[in-house]
């Protein structure tokens, strides 16, 4: 098997067609013709929480008022939407926010995308996130498109990196060294086992770690398919998705492609980990249903709640949408989660 060059993105050979994972997934993700740079968006491949609920953006909200109280209710209190999509969280954050809250909030939204027609004149659409910033960033599903190389263990029981052509296509080529190798030991140690796969995670925890640094003040959050050192998939999770389907990582921007995120990895000093269900919980996001009584009361109001019931159970379900991890990092502050009350009252 021929070694190839070592570099960035572990390029093979010139012409040969060869790159690793972090290279392929980088162009056909975020290059010119891109799976981001699509019209139909995100929205139009896989479903968020975002586009399961407006229930997901009340509790950003609410969450963002708990941050705007901790900082003593700043002048200008500012809201970071990481890998924004078509802005529809920061769009739907801004709409549930008391009127006093919103007022002082500067909202951004950090994409790669045109800014798309008609978005609240209110977001400032933006290719990274700003500096300085004092109040919440928050990153759905932005660090398990980050890409990342992948290894595999050859019969010989060395961890090399995975080589990729546009087709899909894999071969074996280097071993894995130098910075990468340490992640691996630290993060994901491979047994000798030939077949085991890992994902490299080291750009997710530079990224993830970079975002933080933007804040002056505030609340970081990272929600995103995850696991920890405990629960680390033998083959790893790399994966495409097309149109609500899962499907083989192609890396010819065709496709989405993803991989689950070692969270545990990325936490800087005082972050904690937890699943969405119980934040969104800490948020009144419960899925609770409403008590019959209201059914021959007001049955209009009863058949609303009924709906937003489901919607709440299905953001928190176990298995799903509630199974998501949630990592999240104080600057400055304590951690709003740990605080109880009423969320969105108005703060004017």
């Amino acid at each position: 098997m021929t070694a190839v060059t070592r570099g960035e993105g572990h390029q093979g050979p010139e012409g040969s067609g060869w790159r690793g994972w972090r290279a392929a997934a980088r162009e056909a993700l975020y290059g010119p013709g891109g799976f981001y740079r699509r019209a139909e968006g995100p929205a139009g491949h896989f479903r968020t929480s975002v586009h399961a609920s407006p229930l997901f953006a009340e509790a950003v909200a609410g969450l963002l008022c708990r941050v705007d109280e901790a900082l003593g209710r700043p002048p200008a209190l500012d809201f970071v939407d990481m890998a924004a999509g078509r802005g529809e969280l920061a769009a739907g954050v801004l709409a549930a926010l008391p009127a006093g809250v919103a007022a002082r909030t500067r909202a951004y939204a950090v994409e790669v995308a045109e800014r798309p027609v008609g978005l609240d004149h209110r977001i400032e659409w933006r290719a990274e996130p700003p500096q300085g910033t004092t109040g919440l960033l928050f990153a759905n599903e932005w660090l398990d498109n980050v890409p990342v190389d992948v290894a595999e263990v050859d019969f010989a029981g060395v961890a090399r990196l995975v080589l990729v052509r546009e087709d899909g296509t894999e071969r074996l080529g280097e071993p894995v060294g130098g910075a990468q190798e340490r992640w691996l030991a630290r993060w994901w140690p491979l047994a000798g086992e030939a077949g085991l796969r890992a994902e490299i995670g080291l750009p997710r925890d530079e990224a993830w770690a970079s975002a933080v640094a933007t804040l002056d003040r505030g609340l970081a959050v990272a929600v995103d398919y995850a696991h920890t050192a405990d629960t680390r998939p033998p083959f790893g999770t790399l994966t495409g998705f097309w149109e609500g389907r899962e499907t083989a990582a192609v890396p010819d921007g065709s496709c989405d492609i993803t991989a689950h995120v070692a969270l545990d990895a990325c936490a800087l000093p005082g972050g904690r980990l937890l699943p969405q269900r119980e934040a969104l919980h800490a948020l009144g996001v419960t899925g609770a249903r409403p008590p019959l009584t209201l059914a021959s009361t007001d049955p209009a109001a009863y058949v609303r709640a009924l709906a937003s019931a489901g919607e709440a159970a299905e953001l928190t379900a176990a298995g799903g949408l509630g199974d998501f991890g949630w990592l999240v990092q104080p600057v400055g502050i304590g951690d709003p989660l740990q605080d109880s009350g009423d969320p969105l009252r108005d703060r004017a």
